[in-house]
């Protein structure tokens, strides 16, 4: 794991946790009822997505839940992949200010990652960030967060714009447009995407509205849940969106063939990242019965200019799945332009050169000099194989 300016890309400030608690303990939600509404919470984001409602944020027992528990997570996921981007998305030009969508915002979870990634990060260039939400509810918790923040880290350069309205009718981009027809350095749509109609087409369109809204040099995050149906619909409005020509992949992708996690139904693509959470979300994990030591998302970073956060080429993967330790030997699936191959190393094969294997993990981009496939029984083998001479390096963690 990296470490920029001595802070955990994963790990939130001091400042915007102690914000969220005195958030919650002004609520004055009865700690039972605030570990019953995350499980509700989880529940409807999960098994029960079919009964989700439209404002479920506008409850305030499920908000205070939602600040507690899925604020500090969908937060870290963020800034995980804000420290992702391509230097000119948030550091350049520094004498410009940066403009930021946060799109189905809640109580600003897009805003008050970029504003504390921002400070993390000792940027202190200029700021709007637009905030556009169905809550009311939720919109004045994040001008409450980011005015307590700004006051508290003496932030006089960032400005929030909460904006309310319907994210299924068409008129909030237009409006949008108008306010910047420039386009946005940064729009971040933290899990609104599965929230938003109910197929592949409509999303699509809607992504493909948002992409509208992005300046030629600018970035868009798509971040959904790591749930087998969520990351499908994902990987599908990916490939719609490449197959248009509206976009090129940034990340997690090292190609824009279509998703060959798509051939088989049972399969999808997340991220998994090591976390150590807050106090406040471990004590309601120990409430509720949950784990949340690592963060799993999916997503897609979306460009229009073709930038891709390492060179691309048929020797370079990314690596998405853990590596598998086996009798005798070492396994994962690695994926980029040639497809989504199972390599593997056996034990007896270690060397100086191919040695880094040991060290892969999800989400990393390898480097492998060679992969050999073998006959068997006159037949290919399904799993790549990395021979002694092979040389093996990480190019980049996560």
């Amino acid at each position: 794991m990296r470490v920029l300016n001595g802070k955990d890309p994963m790990g939130l400030s001091p400042t915007l946790l102690q914000l969220i608690t005195r958030a919650i303990e002004e609520a004055r939600v009865p700690h039972d009822r605030l570990a019953q509404a995350v499980a509700e919470l989880s529940h409807l984001f999960t098994k029960g997505r079919a009964a989700l409602p439209d404002k479920y944020l506008d409850d305030a027992s499920r908000r205070a839940g939602y600040l507690a528990y899925f604020l500090p997570v969908n937060l870290a996921k963020v800034q995980a992949l804000l420290d992702e981007l391509p230097a000119d998305t948030l550091r350049t030009p520094a004498d410009k200010p940066l403009h930021v969508l946060d799109v189905g915002s809640g109580p600003g979870t897009g805003a008050l990652a970029v504003l504390d990634w921002l400070q993390a990060q000792h940027i202190s260039r200029a700021a709007e960030i637009v905030a556009v939400d169905q809550s009311q509810p939720a919109l004045r918790d994040a001008e409450r967060l980011w005015g307590e923040y700004t006051k508290t880290a003496g932030v006089k350069s960032a400005t929030l714009v909460p904006i309310k309205t319907d994210l299924d009718k068409s008129r909030w981009l237009e409006d949008l447009r108008a306010r910047r027809p420039e386009g946005f350095d940064l729009i971040v749509a933290a899990n609104v995407l599965n929230e938003v109609g109910d197929d592949s087409e409509y999303r699509t369109d809607f992504a493909e509205g948002l992409l509208s809204l992005l300046a030629p040099h600018g970035s868009l995050i798509v971040m959904e849940p790591a749930l087998r149906d969520t990351s499908r619909s994902l990987l599908q409005v990916r490939d719609a969106l490449v197959a248009k020509q509206a976009c090129t992949i940034y990340s997690p992708c090292l190609h824009e063939n279509p998703c060959p996690a798509l051939v088989k139904k049972d399969d999808w693509c997340h991220e998994e990242r090591p976390w150590t959470p807050p106090a406040i979300v471990a004590a309601i994990d120990r409430e509720v019965g949950f784990i949340k030591d690592a963060l799993k998302f999916s997503y897609v970073i979306l460009r229009k200019d073709g930038k891709t956060i390492v060179p691309r080429r048929p020797d370079v993967f990314r690596v998405v799945s853990e590596l598998r330790e086996m009798k005798g030997e070492k396994r994962a699936w690695l994926c980029n332009e040639t497809g989504r191959p199972e390599v593997g190393r056996q034990d007896r094969l270690r060397s100086e050169t191919n040695a880094t294997l040991d060290h892969w993990h999800r989400g990393a981009i390898v480097r492998v000099s060679e992969i050999v496939r073998k006959e068997r029984k006159g037949r290919e083998s399904t799993v790549g194989r990395i021979e002694k001479e092979a040389t093996v390096e990480i190019i980049r963690t996560i």
